[in-house]
C-alpha cells in the first residue's frame, strides 16, 4: 500500500502549484508540537486556519496526513514522510529565496537563534545591538537551551543557528554523532576559571593547575558540568570530593565566598554578573578552555540573513 501511494503523492506535489513550503512547515510544526492548536500557536496561525490548510492539503494529495486519536491528533504515515523531509526542503527553499534576495540587493529576514544560558547576558545582547546598528532588516528570535537541546532544535528545524560549546574530552559532546548531517564550525574559546575564596593559596599565581585543588571540597554544576568536572579532575589524577551541586552561578559564588568549597566556571558565566565579594577567580590552563561552536543545517549560510548573523556572531566573539 505504501508503494501504491508514494508515486501518486509525489506527482501531486510537483503538479500542484499550491503545494508550498508553508504546508511543509505546518506538518513539521504538528509533528514537533503534538497538536494542531500548539502548532498553530507556534506558527502564528489560528487553529481553524491551520485545520483548513490540512484539509486542503489532504484533498490535493489524495491521502490523509493527520488522524484523530481520542482527543488528540497525530500524523499518518504520509504525514510522517512529509515531516521527515520538511527540514531539508525548507532549508533548501530558504537558501534559494535568500540567494534571489541577495541578487535583488535585499538584506532582510528572520533568523531563529538558540544559545546556551551564559551566552544570554553576554554574547546575545552584543549580537542584537550589532545587527540592529548594521543590519536593521534582520529580525532575531532567541531561545535559551543547553547544547544537546540546541543541536536538536537545528535538526528539527526549530532553529536556524545554535551557539553551543564543548569541553575537552567530553564523552557526551553533542557535536559528535548527534550532530551528524549538520554543519558545525568552531568560532572561539571560553576560558575555564577556578573559583576560589579570597586568600586561597592557589590564587597566588596567574593560573591554577587543577591538581593544586585535589584536597578541596568541590561545588559541581548541572549533570553535564558535573561529568566534565569528574573528567577534568581525573586527568589531573584525582577524584573530586563533591559536597554540593547547583547550576546557579550566583549560588556557586555564594558557597565559595563562605569557604564551603571551590568550583570551576566558564569565563562567560563569571562575566555575566558582578563577582561576589570574597571570591577570586584564576584561569585554568588554556587546554581546559571550552570550545564555542555554531551549528546550522548544511547550506543554511546561503541564506543572506543567516550568513550575516553567523559573521556577526564571530565578530562579537572576537
Amino acid at each position: 500500500m505504501r508503494i501504491a501511494y508514494d508515486l501518486s503523492v509525489s506527482e501531486r506535489l510537483f503538479d500542484d502549484p499550491e503545494f508550498d513550503v508553508q504546508a511543509l512547515r505546518a506538518i513539521k510544526a504538528i509533528a514537533d508540537e503534538g497538536s494542531i492548536t500548539a502548532a498553530a500557536t507556534a506558527l502564528g496561525f489560528s487553529q481553524p486556519a491551520l485545520s483548513q490548510q490540512m484539509k486542503r492539503l489532504e484533498s490535493r494529495l489524495g491521502v490523509p496526513v493527520i488522524e484523530r486519536v481520542g482527543r488528540t491528533v497525530r500524523l499518518t504515515e504520509a504525514g510522517r514522510v512529509l515531516a521527515r523531509h520538511a527540514p531539508a526542503v525548507t532549508t533548501a527553499l530558504d537558501a534559494a529565496a535568500g540567494e534571489l534576495a541577495e541578487l535583488r540587493g535585499l538584506r532582510a529576514g528572520r533568523v531563529r537563534l538558540v544559545a546556551f544560558p551564559s551566552a544570554s547576558p553576554t554574547v546575545v545582547p552584543r549580537l542584537l545591538s550589532h545587527l540592529a546598528e548594521h543590519h536593521p532588516g534582520i529580525t532575531i528570535t532567541f531561545v535559551e537551551a543547553e547544547p544537546p537541546e540546541a543541536v536538536e532544535a537545528v535538526r528539527e528545524n526549530r532553529a536556524d543557528i545554535a551557539l553551543t560549546f564543548s569541553y575537552p574530552g567530553d564523552r557526551d559532546d553533542p557535536h559528535g554523532s548527534s550532530a551528524s548531517g549538520l554543519a558545525v564550525h568552531s568560532v572561539g574559546a571560553d576560558d575555564l576559571l577556578a573559583v576560589l575564596p579570597v586568600g586561597h593559596p592557589a590564587a597566588a599565581g596567574e593560573r591554577v593547575e587543577v591538581a593544586e585543588l585535589a584536597d578541596e571540597n568541590w561545588i559541581a554544576g548541572c549533570p553535564r558540568c558535573r561529568g566534565h568536572l569528574l573528567e577534568l579532575c581525573g586527568r589531573a589524577g584525582f577524584e573530586p570530593r563533591i559536597g554540593f551541586e547547583t547550576d546557579n552561578f550566583v549560588a556557586v559564588e555564594g558557597l565559595v565566598a563562605q569557604g564551603i568549597g571551590v568550583a570551576t566556571l566558564p569565563r562567560m558565566a563569571v562575566e555575566s554578573f558582578p563577582l561576589m565579594p570574597g571570591v577570586i577567580t584564576r584561569p585554568l590552563p588554556h587546554a581546559e578552555a571550552r570550545t564555542l561552536h555554531v551549528v546550522t543545517a548544511h547550506g543554511a549560510e546561503r541564506v543572506p540573513a543567516v550568513r550575516i548573523t553567523l559573521a556577526a556572531i564571530e565578530r562579537v566573539l572576537r
